[in-house]
């Protein structure tokens, strides 16, 4: 039983190509596992628990790449290797062009007009990154997390002494000027503009605004951190500026999970500033509306004022399936709980804090309050909403908008369960996801709703799909698909909540409701920051400079985008004290 392995000095590759790469290398006839990896310390740990460790792989240095094979043969674990590295040489060879840049700087004078660095490399290296970027000019979007505070600090500082703009860290999602930057959906232009410290949230709300028959002027992705008390709205605070004299933007819309208080008062504050309509939407929270600042409980309802401000007219939202009057009756005694299983973060967030008000408290891997933290994210208790893309769920896996196994063995788990009520489900498309989540899901459905009829149950999948026709997996026929597989398809995450919360409702689950609304947040006089050069990046075609997963670079050049990947290793072979002294050197 050969485990075989090879190692590449000094060869990165981004954690995305190597995930999918390993997945197909895993499907060979005879093999029975196989890893691709960079030689970190934390990466050479994953190898070891799955049984794939040779002495070769554990000499590796964190610049190296690893590939390891367990087959059934010799030749078997050969062909498997020789496979894996003509896969990664045929992928070096589609990424456009045979010579990549080796630095920011140099891309920069490559990529004619460069505007905008995407960075997406592990945390560590991140805030170096975008410190080369800011010194050759260029605008920043963040993708990489596990940056520390107090480096998100000082990045938007530099930035704003620089008249540029840092999104992030940690931010997945962006819209300028057309081009979808991240995880982000296909959207028609118009006269709404969004700022978002939520990937999700932004993607939730531009998809329903798409369908709503209006469009997005641009949306910017702040990071989940940036209206923290550290960090004070720093990036929201010029993207509103920036939006409220961009001319193709009319009405604006604010996302965020609960801001720091004194944070959302200046936030607001700062809204009302604006000149223009502005809704806001803090989830968890009840915004006092002034003036031309109005508030939002759900993403859906940020939405729909939204678009009643820019068109004069509601939203024709069809609602896709409506609720079957018997759904709740058909359960079995004993069903009474909810099950949700989310891909996307502000999404899980938004369907805690509804459930809360209407079926009672809800543990998850990411609670509302701490004491309905679940001891074990793989063990469900009572009501249980589960945030799929958390970090102790994606260590060495891609995020589950791109991989849905662990979603799929989760859903027939809770299928099994026969105190479960109801499953409750997103799927987020667009630009940077899984080409087919729906037809990765729709076998699943069925097989859990078989499962639990065999078992003398019913059990009602309901879903939301995040997206729109402009989307490359087509928002009709992704719900076709999980139509036909059983599932309860509704128009936005806040209604599939509530259908949820009625069929648990219907079988007897009640507790202790939380109060909706959340505590109330009033607006502090704001003087809204210089966005000059915010505004001029808003009034250009983004040309971008890709730092990192290649499956961005690849999703601008489907859009047209002009882009040009740096040909990126981390610095000083990734060794950390090296990495600090050269950042001395430097300061």
């Amino acid at each position: 039983m050969p485990v075989r392995s090879r190692v590449k000095p000094s060869a990165y590759y981004d954690s995305v190509t190597l995930m999918l790469m390993q997945r197909e290398v895993r499907a060979l006839p005879g093999v029975r596992e196989a890893g691709a990896v960079m030689g970190t310390e934390a990466n050479k740990a994953l190898l070891r628990d799955a049984g794939l460790e040779t002495a070769e792989a554990r000499a590796a240095g964190p610049n190296d790449l690893v590939l390891v094979v367990d087959a059934e043969s010799e030749p078997v674990a050969v062909a498997a290797l020789d496979h894996a590295e003509a896969l990664l040489a045929r992928r070096r060879l589609s990424t456009g062009g045979s010579y990549r840049p080796k630095t920011i700087a140099s891309a920069v004078r490559m990529l004619e007009g460069a505007n905008l660095a995407l960075i997406s490399v592990p945390g560590r290296f991140a805030a170096g990154a975008a410190r080369d970027a800011l010194a050759a000019g260029l605008h920043v979007m963040l993708f990489s997390d596990n940056v520390p505070v107090e480096a998100e600090v000082a990045l938007k500082r530099e930035a704003a002494e620089r008249d540029l703009l840092v999104m992030g860290p940690d931010c997945g999602t962006a819209l300028l000027g057309g081009a979808a930057l991240g995880f982000a959906n296909g959207v028609r232009r118009g006269p709404i503009g969004i700022v978002g410290a939520a990937g999700t949230g932004i993607q939730e709300v531009s998809a329903l605004i798409h369908r709503g028959g209006a469009g997005i002027s641009h949306a910017v992705g702040t990071g989940g951190r940036d209206l923290s008390e550290a960090v004070g709205g720093a990036t929201a605070l010029r993207a509103l500026a920036a939006l409220a004299v961009d001319p193709d933007t009319e009405v604006i819309v604010l996302i965020s999970k609960p801001p720091a208080p004194a944070v959302a008062a200046r936030a607001l504050g700062a809204a009302q500033a604006v000149g223009k309509p502005v809704v806001v939407a803090f989830l968890g929270a009840a915004v006092e509306g002034r003036g031309r600042v109005v508030g939002a409980r759900t993403l859906e309802e940020a939405a729909e004022l939204a678009v009643r401000l820019a068109t004069g007219a509601p939203p024709a939202w069809p609602r896709l399936q409506a609720l079957p009057a018997q759904e709740g009756l058909r359960l079995a005694p004993g069903q009474r709980y909810v099950r949700g299983l989310y891909s996307g973060g502000t999404l899980c967030y938004e369907a805690l804090t509804l459930l809360e008000e209407h079926i009672g408290p809800v543990y998850s891997n990411t609670p509302l309050e701490p004491a309905r933290m679940l001891a074990a994210t793989a063990r469900s208790r009572e009501h249980t909403v589960i945030d799929m893309g958390s970090d102790e769920l994606t260590v060495g896996r891609l995020h589950p908008m791109l991989d849905m196994e662990l979603r799929q063995q989760r859903l027939l788990r809770e299928a099994e369960d026969p105190e479960v009520a109801v499953i409750l489900l997103d799927v987020v498309l667009g630009w940077g996801a899984h080409a087919d989540p729906a037809g990765q899901l729709a076998p699943v459905i069925r097989q859990a709703c078989a499962q639990a009829r065999q078992a003398g149950r019913w059990l009602p999948v309901v879903a939301s799909v995040c997206g729109t026709d402009l989307d490359p997996q087509v928002f009709d026929a992704q719900v076709a698909a999980l139509i036909d597989a059983g599932a309860l398809v509704q128009a936005s995450n806040a209604q599939a909540v509530r259908l949820a919360a009625l069929i648990a409702e219907a079988a007897g689950a009640r507790g202790t409701r939380r109060p909706p609304g959340g505590p109330a947040i009033s607006p502090v006089p704001t003087a809204l920051p210089k966005a000059g050069g915010i505004v001029r990046l808003l009034a250009e075609r983004p040309r971008v400079v890709n730092v990192g997963l290649e499956l961005f670079a690849d999703s601008l050049r489907a859009q047209g985008v002009p882009v040009i990947s740096v040909d990126w290793s981390p610095p000083a072979g990734g060794k950390q004290s090296l990495i600090e002294m050269l950042d001395r050197l430097g300061a």
